[in-house]
């Protein structure tokens, strides 16, 4: 009699695909931590800004997105979205998020189209927004993944930490940063970001002339961080 409860047991664990501690893990799974950093300093008018924002909502919500996410392993990414400019202005705009399917790339998309502009004005200092950044995946509540920071700006650094350094520490800690150079200003500023903003495995600048261009080429940059995930090593 001491054998059914047994046998009832074992046909139970048979029947399951996974025991439920292994599909919470699963549904807290993503295949890249993404922080995206977005350039909010004097040089950066209010409708540049909101460009930028635009530019973002439109590129998730672009279809060939949701492909590149569910072309990985876990089939989402993590994403956390600020502002930055001076050396102690970063603000946190849109907070870590899983995103999986049209559902919540779409609610994603319009919290960008209305987000408030948190930070105004100040100088541009690169290397304090990496290492702001850098702290950002300390918050993450996802597991797993590849960790990248996204700079995005039209100047180079003029303030604050020396960028190389917050760049090489990035770096030694397994983060890639990558980084779009809107030229408008600084014609050069591709070269620039490649010199001394980028690192890591598969690090790359994508350059927009203006940010009337912000858009193609955001868009551009993600399906490459994105589809080019699985063919990286992970952490």
């Amino acid at each position: 009699m001491r054998l059914v409860p047994l046998v009832c047991a074992i046909a139970l664990s048979v029947m399951l695909p996974f025991p439920p501690a292994d599909r919470a893990h699963a549904a807290d799974a993503v295949d890249v931590e993404l922080v995206l950093g977005v350039d909010s300093s004097s040089s950066v008018s209010m409708d540049e800004y909101y460009l930028q924002l635009q530019g973002y909502a439109a590129a998730f919500r672009h279809p060939d997105l949701l492909k590149a996410i569910r072309s990985g392993t876990h089939q989402a990414i993590a994403v956390v979205l600020f502002e930055w400019s001076g050396e102690r202005q970063q603000a946190v705009n849109f907070e870590w998020r899983r995103l999986d399917d049209a559902a919540s790339l779409e609610a994603f998309a319009a919290e960008l189209e209305n987000g408030p502009r948190l930070v105004i004005g100040g100088e541009t200092a690169i290397g304090n927004a990496i290492d702001f950044a850098l702290q950002r995946f300390a918050d993450c509540p996802f597991d797993g993944g590849r960790r990248v920071i996204d700079i995005s700006g039209d100047g180079a650094s003029n303030r604050g930490r020396r960028v190389t350094a917050a760049r090489d520490d990035a770096v030694f800690q397994g983060v890639t940063i990558n980084g779009l150079a809107v030229l408008h200003e600084e014609p050069n500023l591709d070269i620039y970001y490649r010199q001394n903003v980028v690192g890591g495995a598969g690090a790359f600048v994508i350059s927009a002339r203006t940010y009337t261009d912000f858009a193609d080429a955001i868009l551009k940059k993600l399906l490459h961080e994105i589809e080019t995930v699985a063919e990286l090593p992970s952490r």
